[in-house]
């Protein structure tokens, strides 16, 4: 018998567990007295914030989250709270439900009255109570507070874990007898590695061949190392918002210079991605060269528009309440690495010429491009500061591809920072990124303060939806990639995506190495899971295991 049981956990501090994280549902799974911790020990399940007349947000979380099975699904009955834990006047007498099919994928379904059951469960809990099970449990995950279970499926276990738990490299396989009829057809040849999620992924092989001579024609076993390019964090210091572009063969490296104060910004060239680390930084936009770019040079990115390429990126004449998103756009023929051949950045502006906002009231900043189904979007994050602070929230529209400096319809509100995740410390979602993947459209993008509640959250599409209805897109209730992710690393956020020459896809982010540490860079191999949705926290100890990375065959030449 397994059991899944729900929990919040017990806040630690505003930067390591906050409210806004604590008083969330989380989940574990025992069987036979033995504990399966999901999700780092994260929440799961979050309440939405609701929502003022002027657009602004009233944060919210839950306690005593109480599963149960209803009408071949689950549902969730549980109290909602004000952000940090205090009672909710706006949900006085009612409780908050949610539906699921998977405890992966939620549906809040408003507030209803609550049943006399769950009234005396609260009353029972709140006494100092446990269940019997509850109070017999061992090695329980830090802070946490049991509430109640309910007995799964071998199943929906396993589905469980391949969804929360970090995938790893469990098995290689390849052929033990091959033949080939050159060098050539023997380095193309791809193992496979098997993860603990049930997926899988080809790999190339480093195949030692000091004493194998291909003109002999000889048979002979060989051994070879399953390749792997290695980026130990950081791989950039003082570099944050970090995107990797491809142009004409060449790899690019841009990012954000916080070395001083966001006034200067650096690109590198290189024929591989591993060549980007130690590549040369060549400066190619300062605040001091065009007028109305005086400083605050942001999270450049770029981007192949209308088969040019440009950089999107956000500058501010001088105050922090005028940033605004730009372009830059690579002169016919020229260098990346030189700063003369780029044009002067352009503001971005709509349709019709005019401001996409004003200018000392409203910012705009984090700009992206895609195409999608043939058509040019851009999505961005917005923030207006007068007459009220909203915090930032994320606008699409498409783009005019032969003048990307404009838009080619108004801009529509794609998601706000309703959950707690996406509101700890400051009301913020910005940095998105897009990734296409099997026909799916993916959009991370990055939420809360830029300190250790920095967090990577996703919204994702399917092909024939509008991009420009926010009700046809699906936004994750848990974010990606937090501090808890991996190890080490703080405030992870603010990532890019590149896919290299073998098909691999690699994600750039920036983290923390320290809580009080600058902002670095990182790179790091994305892997997609059983449903295809990427997975931005396998390191690479688990992307490949070190009793796993050999392979032996015999060869024979035809």
């Amino acid at each position: 018998m397994i059991k899944l049981w729900s929990y919040t956990r017990e806040p630690i501090d505003k930067v390591y567990y906050d409210p806004r994280l604590a008083y969330s549902m989380h989940l574990l799974l025992e069987e036979n007295g033995e504990i399966c911790i999901l999700n780092h020990n994260s929440g799961i399940l979050f309440a939405k914030a609701t929502e003022n007349e002027d657009g602004s947000l009233n944060p919210k979380s839950i306690k005593y989250p109480y599963i149960y099975a209803k009408d071949d699904n689950f549902e969730i009955m549980a109290m909602r709270t004000l952000a940090d834990g205090e009672q909710d006047e706006e949900s006085e007498g009612k409780v908050l439900i949610f539906n699921t099919s998977d405890f992966v994928t939620y549906k809040e379904l408003g507030l209803y009255n609550p049943t006399k059951e769950y009234l005396e469960l609260i009353a029972f809990w709140d006494s100092g109570r446990y269940i019997k099970e509850a109070e017999e449990m061992k090695n329980l995950p830090e802070g946490a507070h049991l509430w109640n279970y309910i007995e799964i499926t071998d199943d929906m276990a396993r589905r469980l874990k391949n969804k929360f738990l970090t995938p790893c490299h469990v098995a290689t396989i390849f052929p033990e007898k091959i033949q080939v009829k050159n060098k050539a057809e023997l380095t193309a040849l791809k193992a496979k590695k098997i993860f603990s999620d049930g997926t899988e992924t080809s790999v190339a092989i480093d195949w030692n061949l000091d004493e194998y001579d291909f003109d002999l024609q000889e048979e002979k076993t060989i051994v070879g190392t399953l390749h792997q390019d290695k980026f130990p964090f950081p791989v950039a210091r003082n570099h944050a918002d970090p995107c990797i572009g491809k142009w004409k063969g060449k790899y690019y490296f841009i990012a954000t210079y916080d070395g001083d104060h966001e006034h200067t910004m650096y690109i590198r060239e290189g024929n591989s991605i591993p060549e980007l680390v130690n590549a040369e930084e060549n400066l190619i936009l300062d605040s001091t060269t065009y007028e109305g770019i005086g400083g605050l040079l942001w999270a450049p990115e770029l981007h192949i528009i209308g088969n040019r390429l440009c950089i999107l990126h956000a500058a501010t004449p001088g105050p922090f309440y005028e940033e605004e998103s730009r372009v830059m756009i690579l002169k016919e023929g020229g260098n990346p690495v030189v700063k003369e051949d780029w044009e002067a950045p352009r503001r971005i502006v709509k349709a019709d010429g005019s401001n996409i906002c004003e200018a000392g009231k409203e910012i705009t900043l984090d700009m992206t491009h895609f195409v999608w189904e043939g058509e040019d979007y851009v999505i961005w994050s917005q923030r207006q500061f007068l007459p009220k602070d909203l915090g930032a929230w994320l606008y699409i529209a498409k783009l005019n591809p032969e003048e990307p400096w404009k838009l080619a319809c108004d801009p529509v509100i794609l998601t706000k920072p309703e959950y707690g995740w996406e509101n700890n410390h400051t009301f913020v979602v910005e940095g998105p990124f897009a990734l296409i993947r099997s026909g799916k459209l993916y959009i991370t993008y990055s939420a809360a303060a830029v300190d250790t509640s920095y967090v990577v959250g996703l919204l994702s599409i399917e092909k024939g939806r509008d991009l420009l209805c926010a009700d046809q897109w699906k936004k994750s209730n848990y974010p990606l990639l937090t501090s808890r992710s991996v190890s080490g690393e703080f405030g992870t956020g603010h990532n890019a995506y590149i896919e290299d020459d073998n098909g691999d896809v690699w994600n750039t982010y920036h983290a923390r190495p320290g809580i009080d540490a600058p902002r670095c860079s990182g790179i790091r191999r994305v892997h997609f899971d059983i449903d295809g949705q990427p997975v931005l926290d396998v390191t690479e100890d688990l992307d490949l295991a070190e009793d796993l990375m050999q392979v032996k065959t015999e060869l024979h030449l035809n």
